[in-house]
């Protein structure tokens, strides 16, 4: 049996060969996975329930639900400011899902797609699946994490179709600034670019910042495709729900490459994250002012090892991108080392791209005496070197 070329270009992600190998390492810390760490809420919880005991467990429309798809463009549209309705909404398996029937909706093999560098690592494999060609465009730690719009310029050619963004950002927990969302808008109707933002850690912020949908800003409804999860903001990571929300056009395409896909997003799932919606907020704010603490917590330990670590502090999502350029050693060796020695797992920013190389990412989605005594395994390692 022949494996298809495109497999080629698709390696397991640097993430999960670090999960891998932890399982056959006792009592390890985990540090590496972005998984709020939560239980679902429970009233999420009942609403499933709910709809189990009430027989909702057939196939749903490939687009998703009528009345989930309504509540998210209400959400859409008071919380980030859009002009929505439920036409543009479509129900994902997760935003994973939804960024790869989006890619696939818009971009023809071998036009290009730009990433940002350091970027989630499923962003190359997801284009590439495509047909697509990924062009990475820089982040740079000296530049607060923000995309480089002379640099990103220089990369559109007569094949680019699309900017990838992602704003909090995973791994950097960068988060875009005004002007330079309006200058990408710009950029994206200056050549014709569709902008397709994953805005799955809009929750997760600090400092007294805040997350702008860069579909809310004037003149840019055809341009912008918005994914967006319950992953994250209502720990519901296994129940699998995410969206997409475009121009009807593209979003009737998305529609369809979901039934051609997957058929149709979990009804149960559904069912829950409706209830998300509608019920109670306060979880939300309690999970996100959790993540501050443990934050500050991770930023003090950690700050402290000495002069071989240092650490930008994140404006958003739960990660710290650590920068380990003074021990002298890779991402991957220090990861290793970090695993193997210390029992933490971490992950190499190389899982990220070129300029991920240099740091390593600190997941802080664990509790609070785990985290410290991750601090504290690590710093025996660093010291060690």
């Amino acid at each position: 049996m022949q494996i298809a070329e495109r497999m080629s270009g698709i390696p397991l992600s640097g993430i999960r060969e670090i999960f891998e190998k932890a399982q056959s390492i006792p009592d390890v810390v985990r540090l590496e996975f972005g998984e709020p760490d939560f239980d679902t809420p429970e009233y999420i919880k009942k609403g499933a329930a709910k709809a189990l005991k009430g027989g909702k467990t057939k196939y749903t429309s490939s687009f998703g639900e009528k009345k989930l798809r309504e509540a998210i463009a209400h959400k859409m549209e008071t919380e980030n400011d859009t002009t929505c309705t439920g036409n543009n909404v479509i129900v994902t398996s997760g935003a994973t899902s939804a960024l790869c029937l989006s890619i696939l909706a818009c971009v023809n093999p071998g036009e290009e797609v730009l990433i940002p560098d350091p970027g989630w690592s499923s962003y190359v494999p997801i284009v590439r699946i495509s047909g697509g060609v990924p062009v990475g465009y820089p982040l740079r730690e000296e530049d607060g994490y923000q995309p480089d719009l002379n640099s990103l310029s220089r990369r559109i050619t007569d094949r680019t179709k699309m900017i990838l963004i992602n704003s909090p950002n995973n791994p950097t927990g960068g988060i875009i600034r005004d002007e330079n969302l309006a200058a990408l808008g710009e950029l994206a109707k200056k050549h014709n670019l569709t902008i397709l933002s994953d805005e799955v850690y809009e929750k997760f912020v600090y400092d007294g910042g805040r997350h702008v949908s860069i579909a809310s800003l004037k003149g840019l409804e055809d341009f912008v495709i918005t994914v967006n999860s319950f992953s994250k903001t209502y720990a519901m990571t296994g129940w699998r729900v995410g969206y997409s929300v475009a121009p009807e056009p593209v979003a009737e395409c998305i529609g369809r490459l979901n039934g051609s896909t997957n058929s149709c997003t979990s009804s149960i799932s559904q069912a829950a994250a409706l209830t998300a919606l509608e019920g109670p907020q306060d979880s939300v704010k309690k999970m996100v002012d959790e993540f501050d603490r443990r934050r500050k917590i991770m930023l003090e330990g950690l700050g402290r090892i000495g002069n071989e670590l240092s650490i930008s502090p994140p404006a958003g999502a739960f990660y710290l991108f650590v920068n380990i350029k003074k021990t002298g050693l890779t991402s991957d060796d220090l990861a290793m080392k970090i695993l193997l020695d210390g029992h933490v797992a971490t992950v190499p920013g190389s899982a990220f791209g070129g300029l991920g190389e240099g740091y390593i990412r600190v997941a802080y989605a664990n509790s609070e005496e785990r985290l410290r005594e991750g601090v504290k395994r690590i710093r025996r390692v660093i010291e060690s070197i």
